[in-house]
C-alpha cells in the first residue's frame, strides 16, 4: 500500500512537470495539457485515482493548496499598477462585472442546462472566479502589454475571494429555511467574512512584517514562516467563518507587497516556484477525479451553455462595466476573450456539490462537476489558443517579444541600440548619466535615467515588447546585479553581459556564473577592449548574407577579426551571440557584427566589399 501512495504522488508531480514543460516547449497553455494529462491518468487508464490515494485528505490538501496560491497572487498585486484609471478599471470589473457575470451565467444554467433555480444560482456564482491560477499562466505566455495585464492580473486574483464568498453566501441562503432566514444568513455571514479577513489578514501580515523588520527569523526560516503566518491565518478565518479564508491569505498577501518596511523578495521568489508546483498538482488531481459515467451527462446544452459564457456573459460584463473608461475598443475586445476558469472553481464546485447532494438533498448538484469541467476545459481552450494571435492581431500583446533592455547609454551602446532599432526592434536604454540619456534621445532611442537595480525600471517603466537584457556597462559588478536583478522578469537564458575584466587573477575577481548573466560575444569581448576598438574607429555593421556572400565570406572579408554580435533570423527573430552559444548564420539572414573601419582594409578586401550586399550603417 505504501508504494501505491508513494509511486501515486510521484506520478502527479511527473505528470504535472512533464505537462508544463511540454506546454513551454510547443507554446501552448500550461493548463490545457494539465487537464489532458490528468484526464488520461484518471479516468481514461485508471491509473490514477485522486480519492482513493488522498482519502479524506484530498479537499483540506486542495484548499490548502489553493489558500497559499493566492497569497502567491496576492504578493504580486501593487497599487501602483492601478493608479488612475487601471485602479477604476478594476474596480467596476471586480463589482459591476462580477455581478452581470453571476446573473448572466445563473441565467443560463437555469434555462440552457435546466437545473433548479438554487443550484443555478449558485453554479453562477462559482463561475464569477477566474483565478491566478489560470491567469498568470496565460499572461505569460500571451505578454500583454501596457495597462491591459495589470487589469487582467488584478481581476483574476481579487474575483477568486469574491467569486468563492459570494458561492458561500448562495449556499449558506439555499440551507437556510425560509426566505427571512435566508437574507439574515447572508448578510451575518458577509460582515463576518469582511472583518475576519481584515482583522487575520492584516494581523497576520503585520506580524511578519515585525518578524522580518527586527530580524527576529534567519533567513533560512524566513519563507517557511511566511508559509506558517498564511495557512495558519486561512484555517482560523475557515473556522471561524467557512470559505472566508481566501478572502484573508488574497489581503495579507497584498498588505505584504505594498509595504516598504521588509524585504520580501525572497519569500516572493519561493511562493512562485511553490504555485507553479501546486498548480500542476492540482489540476492533475482534479481532472483525474473525473468519471466518465459523469461525462455521459453533458450533451448540446453543455456547449450552449459554454457558448453562452464566452459569447454573452464576458462581452457583456466588460462593455458594460467599462462603459465610462478611456479604454479603446482594442483593449476591450482583448479582455472580453479573457476569462478561463481554473481550479478554484474547480474545487469550489466540487466542495459545495458533495455538501449540497449529502446535506441538503439536491441529487442534481453533483451533475456541477463535469459541468465546470467542460467549462474549463472549454475556456482554457478558447481563451488560451486565441488570446496570442488575437492579442497580436489588437496589437496589445506580444507572446515572443524580441526587444532588447540595453544597460548603459554610452556611445557605441547607442550605436548598437540604433542599429537594432532601424531593423524594426525595440530598444529601451537604462543610464544613471544624464549625458547619454540625452544623447540617446537626440538620437531618436528610447532611454530612462535612472538605476537599472531601482524598483523603479520594474515597478513603472513599461518593458512591454522587451524579451530580454543586454548590460554593456563598464562596471563588471553592476552587469552581474542587473543581470541576477532581471532574470525573475526576462528568464536566466534571456539575460547577458559583457566578459568581466581579465586582470591575471581570475579565480579572485571574475564573477561566478551563478551570479551572473550569459557572457556575450567572444572572450576578447570586454568593455575595455570593445571601447578600444571603437575608439580606434571601428564600427556597428549590419549585413544581409545571401548565397553569393555567405558567412565565410563576410569573415574572410575581415580576416577573421570581425566579432558577430546579434543574427537577426528569417522570421524576425533576435538571436545573441555568446560565449556558450554561437549561431550559424545562413542566407536570408541579416548580421549585425562589429568591425574594423572600412579604411584598414586591403585593395583586395576593398574589392570585395564593393561586389557584395555589405552596407555600413
Amino acid at each position: 500500500m505504501s508504494e501505491y501512495i508513494l509511486l501515486g504522488f510521484a506520478s502527479i508531480i511527473v505528470l504535472g512537470m512533464v505537462a508544463q514543460w511540454l506546454a513551454w516547449r510547443f507554446g501552448l497553455p500550461s493548463i490545457l495539457i494539465l487537464l489532458i494529462f490528468g484526464f488520461l491518468a484518471g479516468p481514461v487508464t485508471g491509473f490514477l485515482n485522486p480519492d482513493e490515494l488522498l482519502g479524506d485528505l484530498l479537499f483540506p490538501i486542495v484548499s490548502a493548496s489553493v489558500a497559499l496560491i493566492l497569497f502567491e497572487g496576492g504578493l504580486s498585486l501593487k497599487f501602483q499598477e492601478v493608479r488612475g484609471e487601471t485602479g477604476y478599471v478594476v474596480l467596476s470589473l471586480t463589482t459591476i462585472g462580477a455581478l452581470i457575470t453571476w446573473i448572466i451565467s445563473a441565467a443560463a444554467a437555469y434555462w440552457v442546462l435546466g437545473f433548479d433555480l438554487p443550484i443555478a444560482l449558485l453554479l453562477g456564482a462559482i463561475l464569477v472566479v477566474t483565478g491566478p491560477t489560470v491567469i498568470i499562466p496565460l499572461l505569460r505566455h500571451v505578454q500583454a502589454v501596457g495597462r491591459i495585464s495589470s487589469i487582467v492580473k488584478w481581476e483574476g486574483i481579487v474575483n477568486d475571494p469574491i467569486g468563492a464568498i459570494l458561492a458561500v453566501l448562495v449556499f449558506e441562503a439555499i440551507v437556510a429555511s425560509g426566505v427571512q432566514s435566508a437574507a439574515t444568513t447572508v448578510i451575518v455571514s458577509l460582515v463576518e467574512t469582511v472583518v475576519i479577513g481584515l482583522v487575520l489578514g492584516g494581523l497576520g501580515a503585520g506580524l511578519l512584517i515585525l518578524l522580518l523588520r527586527r530580524y527576529w527569523v534567519p533567513d533560512y526560516l524566513q519563507n517557511g514562516f511566511a508559509l506558517m503566518f498564511a495557512l495558519g491565518a486561512f484555517s482560523a478565518s475557515n473556522m471561524l467563518q467557512k470559505e472566508s479564508g481566501l478572502f484573508t491569505v488574497t489581503l495579507m498577501g497584498i498588505i505584504l507587497a505594498n509595504q516598504r518596511v521588509a524585504s520580501i523578495k525572497h519569500i516572493i521568489e519561493f511562493k512562485e516556484n511553490l504555485r507553479i508546483l501546486l498548480i500542476a498538482s492540482l489540476f492533475i488531481i482534479l481532472s483525474a477525479r473525473l468519471n466518465l459515467d459523469d461525462l455521459t451527462h453533458l450533451g448540446p446544452n453543455s456547449v450552449a451553455f459554454l457558448v453562452v459564457l464566452v459569447l454573452l456573459a464576458r462581452p457583456a460584463s466588460i462593455f458594460i462595466s467599462t462603459l465610462r473608461s478611456e479604454l479603446n475598443w482594442r483593449e476591450k475586445l482583448f479582455l472580453a476573450m479573457m476569462a478561463p476558469r481554473g481550479i478554484v472553481a474547480a474545487a469550489v464546485t466540487s466542495v459545495f456539490a458533495l455538501e449540497l447532494a449529502e446535506e441538503a438533498g439536491y441529487v442534481q448538484a453533483e451533475l456541477m462537476v463535469p459541468e465546470m469541467f467542460l467549462v474549463i476545459i472549454g475556456t482554457v481552450a478558447i481563451y488560451g489558443l486565441s488570446a496570442a494571435p488575437l492579442g497580436r492581431w489588437l496589437k496589445v500583446a506580444q507572446p515572443n517579444p524580441q526587444g532588447v533592455l540595453i544597460v548603459g547609454a554610452h556611445n557605441w551602446a547607442r550605436d548598437v541600440a540604433g542599429v537594432l532599432q532601424d531593423e524594426g526592434l525595440k530598444v529601451l536604454l537604462i543610464d544613471t548619466n544624464r549625458g547619454n540619456i540625452r544623447a540617446a534621445k537626440l538620437a531618436g532611442l528610447p532611454a530612462h535615467c535612472a538605476s537599472i537595480l531601482s524598483e523603479y525600471i520594474v515597478d513603472e517603466v513599461e518593458l512591454g515588447g522587451l524579451g530580454r537584457m543586454v548590460a554593456l556597462t563598464p562596471n563588471d559588478e553592476v552587469n552581474s546585479l542587473a543581470s541576477l536583478h532581471f532574470i525573475e522578469v526576462f528568464g536566466r537564458a534571456e539575460v547577458y553581459q559583457l566578459s568581466p575584466r581579465d586582470s591575471g587573477h581570475k579565480r579572485r575577481e571574475v564573477v561566478s556564473p551563478p551570479l551572473r548573466g550569459r557572457l556575450l560575444f567572444d572572450p576578447a569581448a570586454t568593455h575595455r577592449n570593445l571601447n578600444d576598438r571603437f575608439r580606434n574607429g571601428a564600427i556597428v555593421k549590419k549585413t544581409p548574407l545571401t548565397e553569393q556572400f555567405n558567412y565565410k565570406t563576410f569573415q574572410e572579408l575581415y580576416n577573421g577579426q570581425a566579432i558577430p554580435l546579434f543574427l537577426i533570423t528569417e522570421d524576425d527573430e533576435l538571436l545573441i551571440f555568446t560565449q556558450d552559444n554561437q549561431p550559424a548564420p545562413r542566407s536570408g539572414q541579416t548580421l549585425i557584427s562589429l568591425v574594423d573601419p572600412p579604411e584598414e582594409q586591403t585593395g583586395e578586401n576593398d574589392q570585395i566589399l564593393a561586389g557584395s550586399e555589405l552596407s555600413p550603417v
